[in-house]
């Protein structure tokens, strides 16, 4: 399949990195045969990449919602109207709370520069909740990132102080129509319960991709993904936390890792549990977009070059020139 022009995603848990390849475009890489992989020594599939052609995203699946708690006990529930736009259970808040604690207790929430989520009550919960400041206090002449109980939550309202902005996309939605809890309220209705919360990158108040009676191909999700993925890759900011769904994460996943160990692939290409927390690394292989200067420096650009012995001994041999 197409996917991102010319990029490559590395994956990791939040310590010990894998490399994935994605295709390049208008064309599918050659993936080296599994023999040969589990034969060769791994520094011979290991690669290297200047840093500032580097992005790290954080990728985060909802927490439970209560959609998900209905549809554990009848799979015909996730047709309900009455679950439109679930919000969390209380076992999703708890959810929550355990991974705040893990951002925190690794480092993590210091040093994302952006948390971007799906525009769905159950990922914006989770994302201020997760990647949120402390408890809001009235007084601070700040907006909350979310008002008390909103969403039905229960939840006490939660601080925009020393936190990274917020952003709400629609490309990194669940899967479009069918089931009532994928489709969105008004921007509008959303916008007072997190005030802090960036909507302007969605063009439309009401929610125009949601159809009642067709749900989107596996096909379609994958290729948003992409789209989602490529978006991405234009935003200054070099760490990067998405709050998005099991079946988005999943189907654009599943474009990467074909030319990896069948064990590399089955890592990455799997669901997300409820609130999980990977981590990757996206890479751009083109020369689009890359700026040095953040991660590099050039050394003596008055003087010049000063070439190693060995080099310069090989252009001028009567010169015995040493380091």
């Amino acid at each position: 399949m197409n996917g991102l022009a010319s990029f490559s995603l590395l994956t990791a848990s939040v310590h010990t990195p894998l490399t994935y390849l994605n295709s390049q475009p208008q064309r599918r890489l050659s993936p080296l045969p599994v023999s040969s992989l589990s034969d060769m020594d791994v520094n011979a599939v290991q690669s290297l990449y200047p840093l500032h052609r580097c992005k790290t995203l954080h990728l985060v699946r909802h927490a439970q919602g209560i959609h998900n708690v209905e549809g554990e006990k009848d799979h015909k529930a996730y047709l309900s109207p009455e679950l439109f736009d679930a919000h969390l259970s209380p076992l999703g808040w708890q959810q929550v709370d355990n991974l705040r604690k893990h951002v925190h207790a690794c480092g993590l929430s210091k040093r994302i520069e952006l948390v971007i989520t799906s525009p769905l009550l159950r990922t914006i919960q989770t994302a201020v909740g997760v990647f949120g400041g402390e408890g809001y206090t009235d007084g601070i002449d700040v907006p909350p990132l979310m008002v008390a109980n909103a969403g039905n939550s229960g939840h006490s309202a939660i601080s925009s102080l020393n936190c990274p902005p917020f952003t709400a996309v629609e490309l990194c939605r669940e899967r479009f129509g069918l089931h009532p809890c994928d489709k969105r309220r008004s921007i509008k209705e959303y916008q007072p319960l997190f005030p802090a919360v960036d909507f302007s990158l969605i063009e439309s108040d009401d929610d125009n991709l949601w159809v009642a009676d067709i749900r989107e191909k596996d096909e379609d999700v994958a290729a948003r993904g992409m789209k989602f993925l490529n978006w991405l890759w234009t935003r200054k900011e070099k760490e990067i936390a998405v709050v998005s769904h099991s079946g988005f994460l999943y189907n654009t996943l599943s474009a990467f890792g074909d030319d990896c160990h069948p064990s590399v692939k089955s890592e990455i290409c799997k669901h997300f549990a409820n609130c999980e927390l990977r981590s990757v690394v996206i890479i751009d292989r083109s020369m689009i977009g890359s700026d040095s200067s953040m991660t590099n420096y050039p050394g003596k650009i008055p003087r010049g070059l000063d070439l190693p012995s060995d080099v310069a001994s090989e252009k001028h041999p009567e010169k015995g020139v040493s380091n």
